[in-house]
């Protein structure tokens, strides 16, 4: 028997339903379909244990592939069994969870996995057929699903940790115990508020990870300055979403650009950072820019909508993950910020970078 969570269920739905409607829809900011960009689909290959499976289509059939072997099953069948797994998916609420005849359905073709090899970073790989340019691309696609719990675009850890010096003033053994053992529910915030209230500034000093900062350098001399503003913004107000926190950042301009024309520095530099996040850079790996063979999502709307996100189309793809992501605190006891420390005779405190979607 096989059990999956909604997010692995939700693989499977993605490939019955795109194979049934023979064509991706690309989706804007807003996760609504964009009429005019539609592409033919001509084959669907996904990375399975037991080899690789291709989906193509003869009329009303489709052709499935494996190895050596051949299955021949009507597209209606994949529509009848994207329902039936949908309909599963809205009504499971225990975690993870078993699906007889979507199993059943499988088994038919001889897949036996609801899950993509671990080893392959695409989801699902799609060969379209580019009516603008003629061209037949394959685009490498991981799955998100909202049908499930948000997941993240970064995850948190040590490696995401901004370090700040606090200044102008010096603090008391006392009064950094005091701060530290401040134990609200929104204490990170609070220590903050009390140190700000003593008449000190939190200056950002470095990344923990020399890695992550080097990366972020990579991509933007400036991410790093901008992105530990952000986070102070974070931590110190309600606001969460990364489209709110970068205009607020904005208005303040503590990078000092020239914004007489209007330049959107701060909103390109920080979706040049989330793009290549969902591309493959990781906060504990050296980033080339070297894009992994993923170049995209494909998100499945709690509708049942599949709408797809790629590099291919960069406007749309940055735009989706500006307007659909947010900040959050992580454990600060697990990745050790937001604790007053002292280092040769001068104080620290660090906050901690994660990003999930909407």
């Amino acid at each position: 028997m096989i059990t999956g969570n909604k997010g692995e269920w939700s693989e499977v739905y993605a490939l019955f339903k795109i194979i049934a409607d023979k064509k991706l829809y690309a989706g804007d900011s807003d996760l609504n379909k964009i009429e005019s960009l539609i592409f033919p689909i001509i084959k669907v290959l996904r990375d399975e244990s037991n080899g690789t499976f291709g989906f193509s289509y003869e009329n009303d059939i489709v052709l499935i592939k494996n190895n050596e072997e051949e299955f021949r099953i009507s597209i209606s069948q994949f529509q009848e069994n994207a329902s039936i797994l949908l309909q599963k998916l809205k009504e499971k609420t225990n975690s993870t969870f078993s699906i007889p005849e979507i199993e059943e359905f499988i088994n038919s073709y001889q897949s036996q996995s609801i899950k993509a090899k671990s080893s392959v970073k695409s989801d699902i790989r799609i060969v379209i057929h580019d009516q603008r340019t003629g061209t037949k691309p394959e685009l490498g696609f991981s799955i998100k699903s909202q049908l499930g719990g948000a997941s993240t675009l970064l995850n948190a850890g040590k490696t995401t940790n901004f370090i700040y010096e606090i200044e102008s003033i010096e603090l008391t053994d006392e009064q950094i115990n005091s701060i530290n053992s401040i134990d609200t529910r929104s204490k990170i915030k609070d220590r903050i508020e009390q140190i700000y209230s003593l008449g000190a500034s939190l200056n950002f000093i470095k990344n923990e990870s020399s890695i992550f900062g080097n990366n972020l350098i990579l991509i933007d001399s400036s991410l790093p300055k901008i992105i530990s503003e952000t986070l102070k913004i974070f931590f110190t107000s309600s606001l969460s979403k990364s489209i709110e926190l970068i205009n607020s950042v904005s208005e303040i301009n503590p990078l000092n650009f020239d914004l007489e024309n209007n330049h959107p520095f701060y909103t390109y530099k920080f979706k040049r950072f989330i793009t290549d996040i969902a591309l493959g850079m990781m906060p504990s790996k050296v980033w080339t820019g070297q894009l992994d063979a993923t170049g995209g999502y494909l998100v499945v709307k709690e509708d049942g909508e599949v709408l797809c996100y790629h590099i291919y189309n960069r406007n749309e793809f940055e735009d989706y993950l500006y307007s659909n992501t947010k900040f959050e605190t992580a454990s600060s006891s697990r990745h050790d910020f937001g604790s007053i420390y002292k280092k040769n005779e001068k104080l620290y405190f660090k906050l901690n970078l994660q990003i999930r979607f909407i």
